[in-house]
């Protein structure tokens, strides 16, 4: 087991103390930490109480919680903060150099699943990045350990096959399966969707990873010539929510042009459709992009309603939430939603709407290894939040 960073006291500011070649600052905190924000907001099984807790985040993009209980978020500028019970927060050192333009920087941050086992073997932080390079920037996935205030032993696992601009649609989200291959979803990268079809590019797919960042050695284009070996899936347009459930199956939110955002079933070898096929239309015409749908291409399980703008995606599992088991939470960022839906197979038998507004523009959804429900806000001065019963 790793030691963790030291926690600077709340009331602590420090100012211009590098460590491994990155400023640690630890954010002023209120004493009351954490803060109920909503004391009860109603929903059709569980009431709930919405607290913050903590504050000071620019522009967080995920969590992911320790066997301690504290907290791991990545900040796109390129901080990775260490929040503890507190709230307070530590910025740790080593964090990978990114390309913080656009909708580029610090994003994903998963543990790797056996982190905490005894033995340490497993303990690793993975993240992705946007890293620059000749031509643009590339979807990058690394991985580390934590010791003190810092990320060591940094390992580069992956790197997209291409570097291209502009600085936007890189996916990112990460999600392990039961066998211990981990998804990566990389976007087709905003300037020429097609390479969403194109097998020869990572852009607009989901890829599978061996823990190390190879490709496994069973994925499904592994005889086609002309396709990367680490494509799982091809056709995703921007997939910035991912979670596999209990029975193994691997959902991903994912970005229409405006509107079509999709829920779909991530399914190995399977076309998706961008850009031949979607819902939404171009920003510029207001004219339908593609068709409804075309044979040999996988149509969504569900279409969320207008402009939701999905990102951070979570089941439930929690004792805490016994209605809600088996469902899937959906953040939205335009439309600043929480969306509950619940599955019946393969398709999406009812929605409802759990937060509209509450905490801004949703940038991802966990549970937590307590069992409570954990959100993040885009936002320069963002927050980490905490679902839990009312009562």
């Amino acid at each position: 087991m790793p030691a963790y960073p030291r926690r600077l006291p709340a009331a602590l500011l420090l100012g211009g103390l590098a460590i491994g070649g990155q400023a640690l600052a630890a954010e002023r905190m209120p004493e009351t930490m954490p803060e109920t924000i909503d004391e009860r907001i109603d929903t059709a099984h569980h009431d709930l109480r919405l607290e913050r807790v903590a504050t000071g985040l620019e522009h967080p993009w995920a969590v992911a919680q320790l066997p301690d209980g504290s907290f791991l978020v990545s900040e796109r500028p390129g901080r990775l903060a260490h929040i503890g019970e507190a709230g307070e927060i530590t910025h740790l050192g080593g964090v990978p150099e990114v390309n913080a333009r656009g909708q580029g920087g610090l994003l994903d941050v998963v543990l790797h699943p056996d982190y905490g086992q005894a033995g340490g073997e497993h303990d690793w932080v993975y993240v992705t990045w946007s890293q620059a390079g000749s031509g643009g920037t590339a979807t990058t996935l690394s991985r580390a350990r934590l010791e003190g205030d810092a990320l060591v032993n940094v390992e580069e696992l992956f790197v997209q096959d291409r570097f291209s601009g502009p600085g936007r649609h890189y996916g990112s989200r990460l999600a392990w399966l039961p066998d211990g291959t981990l998804l990566m979803s990389i976007g087709d990268r905003g300037s020429h969707p097609p390479r969403a079809q194109d097998k020869g590019d990572h852009a607009g797919s989901v890829l599978r990873l061996t823990e190390t960042g190879e490709a496994a050695d069973d994925n499904p284009f592994l005889d086609d010539a002309g396709a990367l070996d680490a494509l799982f899936s091809i056709g995703n347009r921007n997939i910035q929510g991912m979670t596999v459930a209990a029975d193994g199956r691997a959902w991903a939110t994912e970005h229409g042009p405006l509107g079509g955002d999709e829920l779909n079933l991530i399914v190995g070898g399977e076309n998706y459709g961008w850009p031949e096929v979607s819902l939404g239309v171009d920003y510029s015409t207001r004219r339908p992009i593609g068709a409804d749908a075309l044979p040999g291409m996988r149509d969504a399980q569900y279409i969320f309603e207008g402009r939701f703008a999905p990102s951070g995606l979570a089941e439930v599992r929690s004792e805490q939430f016994p209605e809600w088991e088996g469902n899937l939470l959906a953040g939205g960022l335009r439309s600043e939603r929480l969306e509950r839906l619940v599955l019946d197979g393969d398709a999406v038998a009812e929605s409802e709407v759990i937060l509209d507004g509450e905490i801004g523009r949703i940038r991802d959804v966990r549970q937590g290894r307590d069992g409570a429900l954990y959100l993040l806000d885009d936002d320069a001065r963002g927050s980490l939040y905490r679902l839990v019963p009312a009562d």
